[in-house]
């Protein structure tokens, strides 16, 4: 869609479908990627404390960086750090490989998934979903690709960079899983409050995977800290009709650096409150990402079968069977996860 039509989700939805819809759904963006902001900030103070940084340390450093990054760039010199630090994300491989976990029990346990009607269970399915497929993502894609220029002629190119971007992301999730299931599940506490905890059940298997997974979590978490706050400023200037950019200067765009900075200076300021708990903050954004994510599909499906917006490029019959399937489940998930609670505070 951003290829085809050169404009961004938001402002698509806005001239579609009309402002007030674009607002509800711009509110219930920021609102969850207002949490998401301070779940990455929460992985920052809990990867850095397993180093002994406080957080009242690493935290402010960290959004300082955020903020000079997007704001004294360009959208290339930004593009090429996001890219470096992609890079970084072997360490969860080297982490499960150094690990050494039962690698037929991790393959086989991929292929034959278990469904359990369990609330607990059905929350972390619903947030394994809003973190691979976060609603923000495709906001921020969109807007990439916009503001980059790219046209129909270059759409190929950019499908598979996309492709690519799928397929890694998925292999390091897998990776980051088995060390999980092999170290922290295996050896460590079962009911983990902080970083602190899950870095003990690493410790038996040497400082490697420990500084490893813990260096893993940081650049993930710094990663996402500055993505986040800057596709939500390109949602919602966008959708709402203000100027929207990293090319362009404070001056030109004030509203988008405006709310990029007071997303990083609350989403931070609140990590440092005193024992407030980041693992339960980690896990609550990314629920929030999967319930709101169907919301956003639906949008973009509607969208992108408009034949006066997409021309040739509409979704063939089997495009939409997969994402309206997609759209099911993930609805299904969220009554069910509502319907198993209810059932439950009523016993």
């Amino acid at each position: 869609m951003g290829a085809v039509t050169g404009k961004g989700l938001s402002d698509l939805i806005r001239e579609e479908f009309g402002l007030r819809v674009t607002f509800l759904v711009m509110t219930l963006l920021v609102l969850t990627n207002f949490t998401n902001v301070m779940a990455n900030f929460a992985g920052v103070a809990g990867s850095l404390e397993l180093f002994s940084v406080p957080r009242w340390v690493s935290v402010p450093i960290a959004a300082a960086l955020v903020w000079v990054l997007v704001v004294k760039g360009t959208y290339h010199s930004v593009e090429k750090i996001f890219l470096g630090a992609c890079v970084f994300y072997a360490s969860y491989v080297v982490s499960a490989v150094l690990i050494k976990p039962d690698w037929q029990q991790a393959v086989s346990s991929s292929v034959q998934p278990v469904l359990m009607l369990d609330p607990d269970y059905i929350t972390l399915l619903i947030g394994m979903v809003g973190t691979s497929i976060a609603p923000w993502m495709q906001f921020y894609l969109q807007a990439a690709v916009v503001e980059k220029g790219i046209s129909e002629r270059e759409y190929a190119e950019s499908r598979i960079e996309v492709i690519v971007g799928c397929v890694t992301m998925v292999v390091i999730a897998f990776f980051i899983i088995v060390a999980c299931a092999g170290a922290i599940w295996a050896h460590g506490p079962r009911d983990i409050e902080d970083a602190a905890q899950a870095a003990q059940a690493l410790k038996p298997f040497g400082e490697y995977a420990f500084a490893l997974f813990a260096a893993g979590l940081f650049n993930a978490s710094m990663f996402a800290a500055s993505i986040l706050p800057l596709s939500t400023a390109y949602s919602v200037c966008e959708g709402l009709g203000f100027e929207a950019g990293v090319n362009k200067s404070f001056r030109e765009a004030p509203i988008f650096y405006w709310l990029y900075t007071l997303l990083i200076v609350l989403g931070a300021g609140v990590i440092l409150i005193p024992g407030f708990p980041l693992v339960r903050m980690i896990l609550l954004s990314q629920v929030l990402n999967g319930v709101l994510l169907p919301l956003v599909l639906i949008f973009m499906v509607l969208l992108v079968n408009k034949k006066e917006l997409m021309g040739r490029w509409v979704n063939t019959r089997f495009q939409n069977a997969v994402a309206w399937l997609a759209v099911v489940i993930l609805i299904g998930l969220t009554l069910a996860l509502v319907g198993i609670s209810l059932r439950d505070m009523m016993r």
